[in-house]
């Protein structure tokens, strides 16, 4: 869970106690989940396979008893093969992704590495939606962890079916397992040539005992058929054919339609209101008026009016006609760009140390030369294309709700708390997800449903429209910050502080907390990889006045763009080459442990010793990057290339771009050359795919993102005040390279994004002249650079 490696909450337990698996998963598709008609289920057990009749007899062998899986305390959690996998008779594999969808494609992947080692026929491998369960362990899809998280463990249950329906065909032939082998979904006898299918043998298998993980033989990588390959994705054959089931499209039978107009500010209350004329719309059929909103924010709705109609347009209709009196609350003066002054004055005063190495204040005072910059960022939004959607259902008082959610769990306990119901009475389904980029971790919207489907007594859709995502949403903190650089005669640097002021995501957990946790500032700052022997971190406080939440690669942005464009500021200073200076600033390969300079570094949940950050890897990806882009060639007038290479999540990214600056201020980005090390990769396909989206939403944000606030309400509303990167701004050319590794596996969702927005800075600064120091470099409100003498370079 993405709270856990930022501080905020406890650690989950990895290794929860196996429960009775779910005996069924709703498959939610678009065309047949109507009125109970069309509702797939499948048995997700392979016990549920001794339903059907075996086409071996095994009524006269003599089948060992069983005992309990001794695999629901390994690495990541309970890897127990029926949790995981279902084998029909037919011999059609099941396998069930906890994880949720949003394209990224973990179905995919997920299904990837247990057909792999179960040596399944992926033409008979299909998939299922795990419902919110902590059987699963952690299901947050968040934090790039999917894979990381789960390799291991998923591994390790297809090898264990495995190895059962290899030990089910020995006692059926009456052999030695070792005579026995399995290939694409089938067992073999060694000794006469004969075949059995895992469907035939499924009943056998589903009696035998669990083998313990030190009798697990998994495959060696140079034997695998699916993991590293580039299989095609399991869901975007159905997303063309319209099957799959996103949270908005939802349908139960009996239901209505409703959204909701919340207070302008946070824990901003309800005063009076006048829905005769909403209730004169057609279509409308009642207004609810929701509980105001209390701090802490956590996941808890904002209040409001809701408007429940017959149909969603009927809703909208009659919320624009409700009169509402909203009453201020605590940030009724929030004023974001008085807020930035703010945080810009507290960056220029000593904060508190969080990294040291020598002693950078007295090395900045007796260098020859010293450069200061001062960066700083806006709030942005996640806008998913698809914006929250939830549907919820009461029977009696047991509650079932289906939504993109991207952590069932979190949506599950969030329900009860707020709902005061007791947990096992509630089901979640988490559909498909239209993109979240960390906003559908939040639960808000599904809690709406559930207020207003028990209000009304008949099942509810809450959708929320583009407007309510973006002037209500969890928010990606602003940030100012401040770094100092001193160098010697010679263009060495020889000091580095850099100042970090930001309000913190726990803020949205705790009111009064001010000072940003280890976690964000591990992200970019306190891990900074650079060989400078006199270094300094150092945070600032700052109090959220808007719901913080986390987006795509987080703290990353802001503190990637601060230090990759200050590094060739540095560069600049002593006369010297970005990517040349880069390079010296990463330095010799060496294992870099903030921890052991005064850091409380959390390296995102994963142990230093397994993925320590290793300035080699980095510096490997830098020189891989500029080598694709050919770094150092002849340029037309105009035009600059920019680099930067950043670490998160696990992963070394390194990102070169080339930018075309016309002399009005006209930017075009002809292009992207990248460079990734994630370690072990399970779909290069996908994990390239990940680094070009990953990479835009960077740009997007870095030239057009931008949440202001005043009087402590968000001004913009949709995309034309909330700007985003359109498919004709995209680069020309876009070259992705992914490093071989045997590692271990790495996040790759979050982390093309960060050094995208430095990148295309250094890149402008070489073909202009110009340095931009604050985002977005253009805005939502002008489709040009403010460059007002362009100085080509």
């Amino acid at each position: 869970m993405f709270l856990e490696d930022i501080g905020i909450i406890p650690s989950q337990e990895k290794n929860p106690a196996a429960a009775e698996p779910s005996p069924s998963i709703i498959n939610l598709t678009r065309r047949g989940f109507v009125a109970g008609t069309g509702l797939f289920v499948v048995a997700v057990t392979l016990a549920g396979c001794s339903n059907t009749e075996p086409d071996v007899d095994a009524a006269n062998m003599k089948i060992p008893q069983a005992g309990p899986s001794p695999l629901t305390d390994v690495e990541g959690g309970d890897a127990t093969p029926a949790l995981w996998i279902a084998i029909e008779k037919d011999g059609t594999v099941k396998i069930t992704c906890h994880r949720s969808e949003m394209g990224q494609q973990v179905w995919t992947s997920m299904a990837q590495i247990i057909a792999d080692e179960l040596d399944a026929d992926w033409e008979n491998v299909e998939i299922v939606q795990a419902e919110g369960h902590e059987r699963y362990g952690d299901q947050n899809t968040d934090g790039s962890r999917s894979v990381r998280y789960n390799f291991h463990r998923l591994r390790l249950a297809g090898a264990a079916m495995k190895q059962m329906l290899v030990s089910a065909a020995a006692l059926y032939w009456k052999l030695d397992p070792s005579q026995c082998s399995a290939a694409t979904g089938k067992v073999s006898n060694s000794e006469n040539g004969e075949t059995l299918s895992y469907g035939n043998l499924a009943n056998i298998a589903a009696r035998l005992q669990v083998p313990s993980e030190a009798d697990i033989v998994m495959k060696d990588p140079k034997d695998w058929r699916y993991i590293n390959k580039e299989i095609p994705s399991l869901t975007v054959p159905l997303i063309t054919r319209g099957e799959g089931t996103f949270g908005i499209d939802v349908h139960v039978p009996n239901m209505v339609y409703a959204v909701i107009a919340r207070p302008p500010q946070v824990f901003g209350r309800t005063g009076s209101f006048n829905d005769s004329k909403t209730l004169a719309i057609p279509g409308v059929l009642q207004s609810v008026k929701l509980p105001d909103a209390k701090p802490p924010a956590m996941f808890q709705p904002l209040g409001g009016i809701a408007v429940v109609g017959t149909d969603t347009w009927a809703a909208i209709q009659g919320r624009n006609a409700l009169e509402v009196e909203w009453l201020d609350g605590p940030s009724a003066g929030y004023d974001s760009d008085d807020f930035r002054k703010a945080m810009e004055i507290k960056a220029r005063q000593p904060g508190t140390v969080r990294r040291s190495r020598g002693n950078a204040g007295k090395a900045l005072a007796a260098a020859d030369k010293t450069i200061s910059a001062e960066y700083y960022t806006p709030h942005l939004s996640q806008s998913p294309m698809e914006p929250p959607a939830a549907t919820a259902r009461w029977t009696g008082d047991k509650l079932e709700c289906w939504a993109c959610v991207q952590d069932p769990q979190a949506t599950r306990q969030t329900l009860a708390d707020v709902l005061d119901i007791d947990k096992e009475n509630i089901t979640v389904h988490a559909t498909w997800l239209g993109g979240a980029f960390g906003r559908k971790s939040k639960p808000d919207f599904v809690v709406e449903a559930a207020l207003v489907a028990r209000e009304v007594g008949k099942p509810v859709k809450v959708t929320w429209t583009r407007e309510d995502e973006v002037r209500h949403g969890f928010y990606h903190s602003t940030s100012a910050q401040r770094l100092e650089a001193g160098l010697d005669g010679a263009g060495k640097c020889t000091a580095y502080r850099h100042r970090s002021v930001f309000p913190p995501i726990s803020s949205t957990f705790d009111s009064a907390t001010d000072v940003p946790s280890d976690g964000e500032m591990g992200m970019g700052a306190t891990d900074v990889p650079f060989a400078i022997p006199n270094l300094q971190v150092e945070s600032g406080t700052a109090k959220g006045h808007l719901r913080i939440g986390w987006l795509r690669s987080v703290a990353n942005i802001y503190h990637a763009f601060a230090v990759q464009s200050f590094a060739a500021e540095i560069a600049h200073a002593a006369g010297r080459d970005q990517k040349d200076y880069l390079l010296e600033l990463i330095g010799e390969p060496r294992l870099v442990n903030p921890n052991a300079e005064q850091a409380s570094y959390r390296n995102y949940g994963g142990s230093t010793e397994d993925y320590p950050i290793d300035t080699g890897r980095l510096a490997e990806v830098t020189k891989l990057a500029a080598k694709m882009a050919d770094w150092g060639r002849k340029l037309p007038e105009g035009h600059g290339l920019g680099i930067a290479a950043h670490r998160s999540f696990l992963t070394y990214v390194a990102t070169v771009i080339e930018v075309k600056v016309a002399s009005d201020g006209t930017l075009t980005i002809p292009g992207i050359w990248l460079a990734a090390d994630a370690g072990t990769v399970v779909n290069p396909r996908h994990t390239r795919a990940q680094m070009e989206g990953g990479t835009i939403f960077g740009l997007s944000n870095a030239l057009y993102g931008e949440i202001t606030a005043k009087n402590g309400a968000v001004v913009q509303d949709n995309f034309p005040s909330w700007r985003v990167m359109r498919m004709g701004e995209a680069p020309k050319i876009f070259e992705v390279e992914i490093i071989a590794s045997n590692s271990r596996p790495a996040g790759v969702g979050e982390p093309p994004t960060p050094p995208a927005a430095p990148a295309l800075a250094n890149a402008i600064f070489n073909a202009t002249g110009q340095r931009f120091r604050t985002l977005p470099l253009i805005g939502a409100n002008r489709d040009k650079l403010d460059i007002p003498a362009i100085s080509t370079r």
